[in-house]
């Protein structure tokens, strides 16, 4: 379960106020995956972020009975000179777990071959997203936090990824924004639409994307 009470978050841009989050109370359901739906610049992500604790409210308070994952996917925490499989051995401590399992695992679904073992800087984009994903899928949490689960890789490392991703979902809950309702459908069976700094929770993810589509119709200014 992941409560959220009375959380608010602004941001101020070119002088103007963005509201991402207006005193905010919900509960996010054990062992459930949600959908966070959403128009382009309504706060997804910082939702996400401020779930995750990489990003602070401005008020409230977000609390939670199980382990929550760091947003699926994220390298921005890696170092750039340590190798792919120091970083990976360093997160293994941090967060408990075996160190050497955890390498294995990383090593073989990241798909590096001697990359692995050379600094991050030298990775590519491709490659970072799939040291980062592979290592997300690596420790296991109560709750996955997923921006674009399978945006990384090639077709058959995406289909890799959501298999992997899938099978985690048989234990654990998830949190999960994709532009791809098809995707959204195959894992998530709640949904929760975030306009205008509120959120509002749906048990069942069809009313909650019959919301989101009526958020994003036609333009009344256009044409």
């Amino acid at each position: 379960m992941i409560k959220l009470e009375n959380i608010s978050k602004t941001f101020v841009m070119k002088g103007k106020r963005k509201v991402v989050a207006d005193n905010i109370n919900i509960t996010f359901p054990s062992g459930v995956s949600v959908a966070l739906l959403g128009r382009n610049g309504a706060g997804k992500t910082s939702m996400l972020n401020m779930i995750s604790g990489f990003l602070s409210p401005d008020s409230g308070k977000i609390t939670s009975t199980g382990t929550i994952s760091w947003p699926v996917g994220f390298g921005g925490s890696f170092h750039r000179d340590l190798t792919g499989a120091q970083n990976v051995r360093f997160v293994a401590r941090v967060y408990g777990v075996d160190t050497d399992d955890l390498v294995d695992f990383v090593a073989d679904f990241a798909e590096l071959g001697e990359h692995f073992h050379l600094p991050f800087r030298t990775y590519s984009s491709g490659m970072r997203s799939r040291l980062a994903f592979g290592l997300s899928m690596g420790v296991r949490f109560d709750t996955y936090l997923v921006d674009e689960v399978t945006s990384a890789g090639d077709a058959a490392f995406k289909i890799k990824a959501n298999m992997v991703f899938q099978e985690r979902m048989h234990n654990s809950g998830a949190i999960v924004i994709s532009h791809s309702t098809q995707m959204l459908r195959r894992l998530c069976t709640a949904g929760a639409v975030l306009e205008h700094g509120i959120l509002t929770y749906y048990n069942d993810l069809n009313d909650a994307i019959a919301h989101h589509d009526r958020n994003i119709g036609p333009d009344p200014d256009a044409g």
